[in-house]
């Protein structure tokens, strides 16, 4: 494990603990805690600092040293998002969790009303497991801000359990952006998201689920999703960069979801949850292999595909002759081109990526 400094003022259990992974975040991060810091006292900010080289650690003990009841320091050697991730869950206080990027921030009025459910969920007969908000993609170079929720998929404020919950449109997943989950959850089902690794994202949001009963979704608009900062993860060309990370990511969630097999399938609408989860996901990788135009690549395509089948046979029939497993295995050079297209109308209509 790497060395650890926490930078701390008063330690009290918290209602709700923020994780806010840095590194060189100097230029931005400060918009995020701010908005943040709206939550009071009930809140707790884990800024942490991984390995960062600019003036993101002196930032961070600012912060400590002004708001020493709510924000706390966290210095690490660089490990990557997923090690980020880590420490806060490690550090964490409060008795709920939400990771909050440094480019990204919330909306104070859906904040304070996520505190007060949170508030008015805590102590009742049912324990709440994961708190589902909606988020917003802001694009200020296209001047767009898009707004993804799932009131069509999930009652609206109150409990619900997996029994309870609607379609999800094809394509549509929830994401980090838009969970809270009750932090023993997170210990208790031995998340440990992989170091210097791009994409756990989608770790963090697929491995809890078989360990969540009860869900409460908020239709309001509260997290801020920043779409555009050059290097950002998210950017196709920079993907097919990184696609060994994608196809790392993709076969953990694989391996996952056949391991809890068991504990899966007997819920049925959490097993086609997550099953459709991991459609899009080698949906994903599968098009940015295609689209890289690489012969290695390619091939890397085929091994991915071939990993499924060797790990489960039904699943792997499932995904590959379903809609999204059809579209992206056409064969030959035109089929291919046509999988690429019928993706980019895809990810227009449900906003994959």
């Amino acid at each position: 494990m790497s060395e650890i400094s926490v930078r701390m003022g008063e330690s009290k259990m918290k209602l709700l603990s923020f994780a806010v992974p840095c590194y060189n975040s100097a230029a931005y991060m400060e918009k995020c805690v701010d908005s943040l810091l709206k939550g009071g006292e009930d809140v707790e900010i884990l800024i942490i600092d991984d390995g960062s080289t600019d003036e993101t650690p002196d930032i961070a003990d600012r912060y400590a040293e002004r708001y020493p009841s709510i924000v706390r320091a966290v210095h690490k050697k660089n490990g990557g998002h997923g090690s980020a991730v880590n420490a806060g869950i490690e550090n964490a206080t409060g008795l709920y969790f939400k990771v909050v990027d440094s480019d990204d921030w919330v909306k104070e009025e859906a904040y304070l009303q996520i505190l007060d459910t949170l508030r008015n969920l805590t102590g009742t007969e049912k324990v709440l497991d994961m708190l589902i908000s909606n988020f917003v993609y802001e694009k200020p170079d296209k001047n767009r801000h898009k707004v993804m929720r799932y009131k069509h998929a999930l009652p609206v404020d109150e409990l619900f359990t997996w029994e309870d919950v609607r379609h999800f449109h094809k394509g549509q997943y929830i994401l980090m952006h838009s969970v809270i989950f009750r932090t023993k959850l997170l210990r208790q089902c031995g998340l440990r998201l992989p170091e210097h690794t791009f994409y756990v994202d989608n770790l963090y949001v697929f491995e809890p689920l078989p360990y969540v009963k009860n869900m409460y979704y908020l239709d309001v608009n509260f997290y801020r999703y920043y779409i555009g900062r050059e290097g950002q993860s998210v950017n196709e060309d920079i993907m097919i960069g990184r696609i060994d990370q994608q196809i790392t990511v993709n076969k953990m969630m694989m391996d996952y979801l056949v391991e809890k097999k068991s504990m899966v399938i007997p819920v049925k609408k959490m097993y086609h949850y997550m099953v459709s989860y991991l459609d899009i996901i080698t949906t994903v990788s599968s098009i940015l292999l295609i689209r890289s135009g690489t012969k290695e690549n390619l091939a890397k395509k085929k091994e991915l595909w071939n990993y499924l089948k060797k790990k489960d046979w039904m699943l792997y029939r499932k995904l590959r002759y379903g809609l999204l497993g059809n579209c992206t295995n056409l064969p030959g050079r035109s089929g291919r081109k046509i999988s690429v297209e019928g993706y980019k109308i895809c990810r227009r209509f449900f906003n994959f990526n």
